[in-house]
């Protein structure tokens, strides 16, 4: 999976075969079939790998300082995740799009991502209340805080955003903060008695 990731990062995956994947890897091409059917199998386990790290790294940090305030829990949160992916940025540019992929490949990231929001929104819940689940900001804050935290991780990863890691997680946690809290307030207020 790893040969996998650094031709994906390479923007070779649209001319990929089985023969140069396994020749990355330095295996011949049984050992390829005996794990994966074709090379969109191989490409959505990639991404499924690093999302189910991403996933279990986040949930566990948030769990590790849920007696804590939430300036805690989120910068916990966010530093589990974001450490994950630029220790190797290849794993942020597979994960958040930063690579051409097949249309497949596209679609299944979609949808790992939708997963990777739903894990936002019950921690959400978890933290504001299930009340505001009836709100509209229920499902828009926690897309818009993903979406806009992949992209800022790929602006880090690419060089373009010039703080230190440590800086920049801080600055993510205090944006989701402010986004999270700012959304849960204004659904507060909408589902309030007049």
């Amino acid at each position: 999976m790893d040969a996998a990731m650094g031709l994906m990062v390479q923007n070779e995956w649209r001319g990929v075969t089985v023969e140069k994947i396994c020749a990355a890897a330095g295996l011949n091409k049984r050992y390829f079939y005996e794990s994966f059917t074709d090379i969109d199998g191989l490409s959505a386990a990639v991404v499924d790998d690093i999302a189910d790290e991403v996933r279990s790294v986040t949930v566990a940090a948030a769990d590790a300082a849920a007696q804590q305030p939430l300036e805690v829990q989120a910068l916990a949160s966010v530093a589990a995740a974001v450490r994950t992916l630029v220790d190797d940025p290849r794993r942020a540019r597979v994960l958040l799009g930063g690579v051409a992929a097949s249309p497949e490949l596209d679609a299944h990231r979609t949808t790992v991502m939708h997963r990777l929001t739903d894990v936002l929104i019950d921690h959400g819940r978890s933290v504001h209340g299930v009340e505001l689940e009836k709100d509209p900001l229920a499902k828009v804050t926690p897309a818009f805080i993903v979406g806009g935290t992949a992209d800022a991780i790929l602006a880090f990863v690419n060089g373009d955003v010039r703080l230190s890691l440590d800086d920049f997680i801080a600055q993510l946690a205090t944006l989701w903060l402010i986004t999270g809290n700012g959304a849960a307030q204004v659904a507060r207020a909408r589902i309030a008695p007049a």
